[in-house]
């Protein structure tokens, strides 16, 4: 048994996201913590609402709150979209805990004293008309690397450059749109990551196994122009960590807050210490996970996330980490998605185009959404979502394969032997080269997973279910049964036991489906099957079940075109 360290990057808390946010971070890395939890691993699964920053102010003032309470509002209903979601979380945190001040005070304390923090005078854009200083983020303009003109001052999200407000070409500003800006001169302190440049590349080249997509973004980010650049943690707002506390090895700091994200990141350890103190536990049972000095060495340590997250999870929070001095646990794997699109184009808020989180749940089923998304993850590439495929998988792989499996066998038994497992007869051939194709497959499953290859996993857990229904065909036990019953009676309870397998194996995927099945075949704990023959003799003869209620509706195309016009968008 291995301990086994999963966080999801952390979600905004300004609004409720769309399914591209979901399947990019937060649903995959579910996926594989249930199925390491199965596999018998101790697993510690770890997110947080990212609560600091100009865009947490303005949505508070839109809304007409202060920001503490729209923030403790907001976390309230992201923690329950991600229940609809059944997101198994050991803990769901937020970074503005105290616990999250702390620890961000205390990791830049220690950079500071290692020379990595510097103070430096910037000159930084001012609005006049918004009358603020403005964080990189609300400065829009040309991107001077490819030309794209709504890149942000702080990276372009079309060829993800790091920049600079100043970098800018025609610069204005994201929340008024006025161009009034002037330049002034302001304090700040950076990270000198530059300084740790050799060091984070060493550390990369030494990841192996890590995702193209990881790797290529942050060699891109280290070598590309002048590389890795020093980085300001600091800005002008009310709202975050202050900068400025009792025992800061700097002064002439208040005012200011720490970067949302340079105190993001750190919220994965701060959470970890909140779910320690929220189960009564001492700091000894959250360093386990997170100090190598303090029992954390043993710890595999994997990390999701979208693609634009990668720069500052593979450079800057190391570097924080790295740099404290301290014996921090550092990630093993990071696996990073490319984007969700939405019937070939973009989300949009706004314009009420594609399907955000919270009307996800209101349509349907989460495992259908779960289903779709995962067997559908933009790994090597982005992935489209439109209703005919989605349609598609409910359909065709939820309904007419494993749903479709599970209804014939358990009410074919109710009419011929009733709601038990029938005894009679004995497994031949056939079940044999079931169980050796399953066993084949289920290997490939695990593999995928173990790769956190989400994907391929899916398309072998398909498979397994086609093998059931592909035997059940060939079998025909309607018709045996009218000559041999107890022939009949072998190849049914092969089926029922069949029908439990599926459920362990498919609770990854789909939990609730799979805690229905598990129900109705009146099995209360059912672990993985590491012994597969064991696993297909599971329910013996004479074990009562009752047959469920339809586990998947299938998607009418009245009711698909409607759901396309709904979420078509504004023109």
């Amino acid at each position: 048994m291995s301990r086994i360290l999963i966080t999801s990057a952390l979600p905004y808390i300004n609004g409720i996201k769309h399914l591209g946010n979901l399947v990019g971070s937060q649903l995959p890395s579910d996926a594989y913590a249930r199925f390491m939890r199965a596999r018998g691993h101790e697993v510690m699964f770890i997110c947080a609402t990212d609560e600091h920053g100009t865009p947490a102010e303005l949505a508070a003032a839109k809304a007409g709150v202060p920001v503490a309470e729209f923030c403790e509002g907001m976390w309230q209903v992201q923690k329950d979209i991600a229940d609809g979601f059944r997101l198994s979380f050991d803990y769901f945190g937020r970074s503005s805990s105290t616990r999250n001040r702390d620890l961000t005070q205390h990791l830049a304390g220690k950079l500071a004293e290692n020379g990595l923090i510097e103070e430096v005078s910037e000159k930084q854009v001012y609005s006049n008309a918004d009358g603020r200083y403005l964080p990189d983020r609300y400065i829009e303009g040309t991107c001077p690397n490819c030309g794209f003109e709504n890149a942000r001052g702080d990276q372009c999200e079309n060829c993800t450059k790091q920049l600079d407000p100043t970098d800018l070409i025609n610069p204005r500003s994201a929340i008024s749109g006025s161009t009034d800006l002037e330049v002034r001169e302001t304090k700040h302190l950076y990270l000198r990551q530059s300084a740790m440049r050799d060091d984070l590349d060493k550390w990369i080249d030494s990841q192996e196994g890590w995702p193209i997509l990881t790797t290529s973004i942050a060699k891109k980010w280290l070598h590309d122009g002048d590389g890795l650049r020093d980085r300001g943690i600091t800005r002008d707002l009310d709202w975050g960590v202050p900068v400025q506390y009792e025992g800061a090895p700097w002064s002439g700091m208040e005012g200011k807050v720490f970067y949302v994200w340079f105190d993001a990141p750190i919220e994965y350890i701060a959470a970890t210490a909140e779910w320690a103190d929220a189960n009564g536990l001492d700091d000894a049972a959250w360093e386990s996970w997170w100090r190598t000095d303090k029992g954390a060495d043993d710890v595999h340590y994997v990390q999701f996330m979208g693609k634009d997250n990668v720069p500052f999870h593979t450079l800057s929070f190391p570097a924080t980490l790295m740099g404290s001095g301290e014996d921090w646990k550092l990630v093993d794997f990071i696996k990073s998605y490319n984007w969700l699109t939405y019937e070939g184009g973009k989300f949009s808020t706004s314009q009420g185009r594609g399907i955000f989180m919270n009307q996800a749940l209101e349509i349907m089923p989460s495992d259908y959404w779960r289903w779709w998304l995962l067997s559908n993850a933009p790994e090597s590439s982005d992935s489209d979502f439109t209703w005919e495929s989605f349609q598609g998988g409910v359909n065709k792989d939820l309904a007419d394969v494993l749903g479709n499996f599970v209804s014939r066998v358990t009410k074919f038994c109710r009419s011929k032997f009733g709601e038990m497992v029938p005894e009679g007869g004995e497994y031949g051939a056939a079940e044999a080269a079931v169980t050796a194709e399953i066993a084949k497959r289920l290997k490939a499953y695990e593999t995928h997973m173990e790769a956190i290859e989400i994907r391929k996993a899916t398309v072998e857990l398909r498979a397994i279910w086609v093998a059931g229904n592909e035997y059940l065909q060939a079998a025909a036990p309607w018709s045996v049964y009218k000559t041999d019953p107890d022939a009949a009676a072998a190849m049914v309870r092969f089926a029922l036991n069949l029908i439990r397998l599926y459920a362990v194996l498919s609770s990854p995927f789909i939990p609730d489906a799979a805690g229905k099945i598990l129900a109705a075949m009146n099995v209360t704990e059912a672990g993985w099957p590491d012994d597969l023959e064991a696993a297909l003799s599971a329910l013996p003869a004479g074990h009562t079940f009752e047959v469920p209620e339809v586990l998947f509706a299938k998607i009418a195309d009245e009711r698909r075109e409607e759901l396309e016009a709904q979420f078509a968008g504004k023109d």
